[in-house]
């Protein structure tokens, strides 16, 4: 038979030496082993700690988090102002709407420049790819300013003008960016008549635009419907004759409008003729070449394939004078004004109640295009 052994009530003491072998061999365990979730364990040390930080410190902390929010999203609009190489940025990422360029103007920006500092920052777009010598930023505008510092280190080798004052802008749609070029030249100083038809041309070329008509419509959408006409006709007379004319920022408005006339009633051939064979030395005497073919389009017989009837050609007619001219048909428009706009007056034995209401219409269409 086996002997049963007797059990005996613990002491005080073997209860509390139990008690703190256990609490030893406990707390050197992992809480997940300790059967504390490890999430619990995370916010209890995170708590610990954000009752150490002083109410100073979180609001300054809380400064600086609001402050770097601020910067990034300037940064994102493009209203960061930074100081970027003048050898990062490529001024031929977009055709420029400017042809000529004074040097007399140049050179006294360089000199304000010199003497104050640029006070206008140049606008740039990060390139998708580097540009032709492995820049990062596109020119957006501030052409002159670029040129002119570029000029300024050319001239005097100072590590100043190695760097210039640029907003990055974020990238823009192409028809976007041509509108800012456009918007800045014409109020800084109008840009010519030719030059506004040329840059409505290669924007459209370029695929920013759906055609011409669409180039001009957007380019010069605060402009007038008779400024956006006169866009138009000079645009035609950039793609008709753009490789030809060797002066044709010269062309005054009246000039540049009876070109397009006869360009569209098929003079191209003609005039591209002539500038062939007597290439002129300046704006006057090339001038004095087309003007001849010009006016024998204008006093010749109207193509009957583009409507309306063959009308013998009296002596006498074309430009009379600034404000009249006189059809080949024998009608006279003159031109005045008064205090409540133009007016355009109609004489001579061909004008019919028909006829008037034909020009009309043709009027109309004109200016809703």
């Amino acid at each position: 038979m086996v002997k049963r052994r007797r059990l005996e009530t613990p002491s005080s003491a073997d209860l509390d030496r139990i008690e703190q072998q256990f609490r030893s061999e406990t707390s050197d365990r992992p809480a997940i082993a300790r059967g504390i979730a490890p999430i619990a364990q995370v916010a209890a040390d995170s708590a610990a700690q954000v009752q150490t930080e002083s109410a100073d410190a979180r609001a300054a902390r809380a400064r600086l988090e609001a402050d770097a929010a601020r910067l990034h999203e300037a940064q994102e609009q493009g209203l960061l102002m930074v100081e970027l190489p003048v050898e990062e940025i490529d001024e031929g990422a977009m055709i420029r709407d400017r042809m000529v360029m004074s040097e007399e103007d140049l050179q006294e920006l360089r000199q304000s420049i010199a003497a104050h500092g640029l006070r206008l920052p140049i606008e740039v777009f990060e390139l998708e790819k580097p540009g032709r010598e492995g820049q990062r930023y596109g020119l957006l505008s501030g052409y002159r300013r670029l040129l002119a510092v570029r000029g300024l280190l050319e001239l005097t080798e100072a590590p100043k003008y190695t760097h210039i004052r640029a907003l990055i802008r974020p990238r823009s749609d192409a028809d976007a960016a041509f509108v800012s070029m456009i918007e800045e030249n014409e109020v800084r100083e109008e840009l010519s008549h030719f030059e506004r038809g040329r840059i409505a041309v290669i924007a459209a070329n370029q695929g920013a635009f759906a055609n011409t008509e669409d180039a001009v419509d957007k380019l010069f959408a605060t402009g007038s419907k008779a400024k956006r006409s006169k866009v138009r006709s000079f645009a035609l007379i950039f793609e008709e004759l753009g490789d030809m004319l060797q002066f044709p920022e010269a062309l005054t408005e009246r000039r540049g409008l009876r070109l397009a006339a006869a360009l569209r009633r098929g003079a191209e051939g003609r005039l591209r003729k002539v500038l062939s064979d007597r290439p002129p030395a300046d704006a006057e005497q090339e001038w004095l070449v087309i003007e001849p073919e010009i006016r024998a389009i204008e006093q010749g017989p109207r193509d009957a394939s583009r409507g309306g009837r063959p009308k013998s050609s009296p002596a006498g007619y074309g430009w009379i004078d600034s404000q009249t001219i006189r059809t080949s048909g024998g009608i006279t428009i003159r031109r005045a004004t008064d205090s409540r706009g133009y007016i355009l007056r109609f004489e001579g034995p061909a004008m019919t109640a028909e006829l008037m209401d034909s020009l009309m219409a043709e009027i109309q269409a004109l200016l809703e295009r």
